[in-house]
């Protein structure tokens, strides 16, 4: 039976992808190894608990001993989601993201080696490739040019997987996707944080001019990629998943206000982030071609089952909102809108 270890596995997409893997493939058994930093959740996997084939490990990936340790547990394959994801934290402070993006894949690489695992998936982000014009995608052979703090970490983390296959014949691959959005989302994230201040008629803040696009994909359609690339990819390569669904950040707000009945004046524009990349978009053949992987869940269905995930959890959402933490938008722009 392989025994996938799960970096991150409490947060967002680690919980969907958790709980995606043991539905639909009884032979499998997850170890689910996460720090819970504030994105990181346990009530994300509630009803996972008494599972037979799942193991929660509390642990930090910049921690070599922890790593170690959770790998003796019979790993024979990781999949590395852990990871500090929010840009406008990274702008305000770039020392988290080092340690855990950068050094803490360094210390699961090195583990990877050590305990001969069957395969390395990294999980990254179309960050890393900057931003492009008003036309165009990007693909696997797009050269890298981060932006911000966080991109740059994760193309440093992207880098050293890639040294590490080339270098020890680590077989690894290295996945890039575009914004995801479905449940369980912290609500820092636009979608989730809009959807949330709407529903309790509190304004939401657009960066600049709101026209910055975004190609937007279901958490579930990334994670049936990432267990393709896990399964299929080819040590070495690179594979992209987007949505093809590209929108301005404005047009997906007043879709959200629509959606919820609520009026356009809840809408603030705030100054916007500094170095804000204007467009990203994704061509994802290449993982259509070879992992024989598609979208699957259209933007309009998804987003519906979201907005109605995020209603009938109130008691998840104001578990959150209601820690010793606020979301950066609130933090930053609360007192303005």
């Amino acid at each position: 039976m392989p025994t996938v270890l799960v970096t991150g596995g409490a947060g967002f997409i680690g919980s969907n992808f958790v709980r995606h893997l043991l539905a639909t493939d009884p032979t499998v058994a997850v170890v689910n190894f996460d720090a819970l930093t504030y994105a990181g959740n346990l009530a994300n996997l509630a009803d996972l608990a008494g599972h037979p084939r799942y193991t929660f490990i509390k642990g930090d990936v910049t921690d070599r001993d922890h790593v170690r340790a959770a790998l003796q547990r019979g790993v024979t394959d990781i999949i590395h989601f852990a990871a500090e994801s929010h840009v406008d934290r990274s702008i305000q402070d770039s020392g988290p993201f080092v340690r855990t993006n950068v050094i803490g894949t360094q210390i699961l690489l090195d583990a990877a080696r050590e305990f001969k695992v069957n395969k390395y998936v990294q999980v990254s982000t179309d960050e890393v490739y900057g931003s492009l014009g008003a036309t165009g995608f990007f693909t696997e052979e797009t050269p890298l040019h981060p932006n911000s703090p966080y991109s740059a970490s994760k193309a440093g983390a992207d880098l050293l997987v890639q040294a590490y296959q080339h270098t020890f014949g680590l077989p690894a691959v290295i996945t890039r996707c575009s914004n995801n959005y479905g449940p369980y989302q912290f609500p820092e994230k636009l979608i989730p944080l809009f959807v949330t201040n709407l529903l309790n008629d509190i304004p939401v803040p657009v960066y600049g001019d709101g026209q910055q696009v975004r190609d937007w994909i279901h958490v579930l359609d990334h994670c049936r990629g990432v267990e393709a690339a896990w399964r299929n990819g080819r040590p070495g390569e690179v594979y992209n998943f987007g949505g093809r669904c590209e929108m301005p950040n404005l047009e997906l707000t007043k879709l959200l206000i629509r959606l919820l009945g609520k009026p356009e004046s809840l809408i603030r524009y705030v100054e916007d982030r500094l170095g804000h990349d204007r467009r990203y978009a994704i061509d994802c053949a290449k993982a259509e071609r070879e992992l024989g992987w598609a979208p699957q869940v259209s933007f309009d269905a998804g987003l519906a089952e979201t907005i109605a995930w995020y209603q009938t959890n109130a008691a998840w959402v104001a578990t959150i909102k209601n820690k010793d933490y606020m979301s950066y938008y609130e933090k930053q722009y609360g007192s303005k809108l």
